[in-house]
């Protein structure tokens, strides 16, 4: 068995992948259950808001921040910002007082802005292109397996209540699991190392030697990505990436299933994003078939995938209006028979699959979309801005979509939404995909030297040569 180096690709992945699991993945765990574990969705919404409004900002200057001051600080004071806002909850529960609450949702905003630029970079940059896939992959298991267990958490801790828990606020004891895992995440960060120090198994430098980038530099190139055309291209894409999440959490899951059911079902929903996340790093890195057609074939499997899943959501949207009024409990909920749990097989077994299914669709966009930035150059200062980028955008999405439920706008129209702007990003996405080349060029440092040779050239036939 190869032996893992501390400054290799593998080993400084796995550290990003852990340090990911114990911040964002539990606050996705925690977001999974509908108003961050709250009755009432109001506050959350409004705070994921105002995450979503500087996380857009942070995220386009995330790449260049990380590029300047170095990943392991950067990240490390990033997961401290999840554990504040995770904190405020406690908080929350005993004043009902949402202002602290909502005023950490900007905080965790540039904390997540700069921590998924860095992640973006690692992730994309360190391995050697032929392992670009399986290296996603990698990071999408471990990261969501924090979103299972952070799902067992509730789950188990309200387990004992039964349906009773219908119409309750998850306990402080949850929360405090989640702050102390975050704090973990913090000092788990600091045992990165510098990308400069990082060495591929073919003993390529992840960064080169040379003048390190200033604040003038970087200010000129995150400029020039947002006029980049192929990353606009991607804009679509990157609007629509976490859209759902918002219809997912709230007007789904937190809609329509007890506390107990939703603990369960955020741990479903990530174990199944690791499952697809695993299978579709397959197909990114098969040997056997051009880079181009890979991407291709990913693209309209997810496609099918995708139309299939909101298909099925409707047929189960079109049962029901709002699902619970937080005011009046279970009592007034509009679902058929009241809000669904486990224990009732016969009831919960599709929609419980459905939202197994949600999770599978996202996995698959989401490595994807990585997969698909990647392709572009193996240049690490280009790819940590192409990240933040993505997930800048990526947002500005959110930060609609979590206003959308804020403002009551009905629960089917926000399906709508959601169903017809996947589908909008496609034909962009597939002109993007069609123009794969079978290698990504060496570190350039060049923007667009970097990008226009990633372009394929109709008249040069050696690049649709098989990896």
């Amino acid at each position: 068995m190869a032996r893992i180096r501390y400054h290799g690709p593998l080993a400084q992945v796995l550290i990003i992948s852990f340090v990911c699991f114990l911040c964002p993945g539990m606050f996705n765990a925690l977001n999974a259950m509908g108003g961050a574990g709250q009755v009432d969705r109001t506050v959350s919404n409004n705070t994921n808001t105002g995450l979503y409004c500087t996380f857009i900002v942070f995220g386009v200057l995330g790449g260049s921040i990380v590029n300047l001051l170095g990943i392991r600080l950067t990240v490390s004071l990033s997961c401290l910002t999840y554990a504040l806002n995770t904190s405020s909850y406690i908080y929350y529960n005993h004043t009902k007082r949402g202002a602290f609450t909502m005023a950490t949702g900007p905080i965790l905003g540039i904390g997540a802005g700069i921590l998924w630029s860095a992640q973006g970079m690692a992730m994309m940059s360190y391995p050697e292109e032929h392992k670009k896939g399986r290296y996603i992959s990698l990071f999408w298991v471990i990261f969501n397996l924090g979103g299972v267990i952070g799902g067992i958490v509730p789950f188990v801790i309200n387990y004992k209540i039964g349906k009773g828990s219908d119409a309750e606020p998850l306990p402080d004891a949850s929360y405090v699991a989640f702050v102390a895992l975050q704090v973990l995440g913090a000092l788990c960060a600091l045992t990165l190392s510098p990308a400069s120090r990082v060495i591929r198994s073919d003993g390529s430098h992840v960064l080169p030697t040379r003048t390190p980038h200033n604040v003038r530099h970087e200010a000129l190139e995150t400029l020039r990505q947002l006029a980049n055309p192929w990353m606009l291209l991607l804009l679509p894409l990157s609007l629509a990436s976490n859209f759902f999440y918002s219809y997912q959490y709230g007007p789904y899951n937190g809609a329509l299933f007890t506390l107990r059911t939703r603990g369960l079902n955020s741990m479903l929903y990530w174990a199944a994003q690791m499952a697809a996340a695993s299978l579709v790093s397959l197909l990114h890195d098969y040997a056997g078939m051009s880079r181009r057609m890979r991407g291709l074939l990913s693209l309209a499997t997810l496609c099918l995938l995708t139309n299939a899943m909101w298909a099925c959501t409707l047929a189960v949207q079109l049962r029901y209006t709002r699902g619970p009024d937080p005011a009046a409990g279970l009592s007034q909920s509009d679902y058929p028979g009241g809000l669904i749990d486990f224990a009732e097989p016969r009831r919960a077994a599709g929609p419980m699959l459905l939202f197994c299914f949600m999770g599978a669709a996202d996995a698959h966009l989401q490595a994807f979309a990585y997969w698909l930035i990647g392709t572009m150059t193996n240049d690490a200062q280009m790819l940590a801005r192409y990240a933040g980028f993505y997930k800048g955008m990526q947002s500005l999405g959110a930060a609609v979509a979590w206003q959308l439920d804020a403002h009551s706008v009905a629960l089917v129209a926000q399906l709508a939404v959601n169903w017809a702007l996947f589908n909008v990003a496609i034909p962009f996405t597939a002109f993007v995909a069609w123009r794969i080349k079978s290698h990504a060029d060496q570190s350039t440092h060049d923007d667009d030297e970097a990008t226009d040779d990633w372009l394929i050239d109709p008249r040069d036939t050696k690049q649709y040569e098989r990896m």
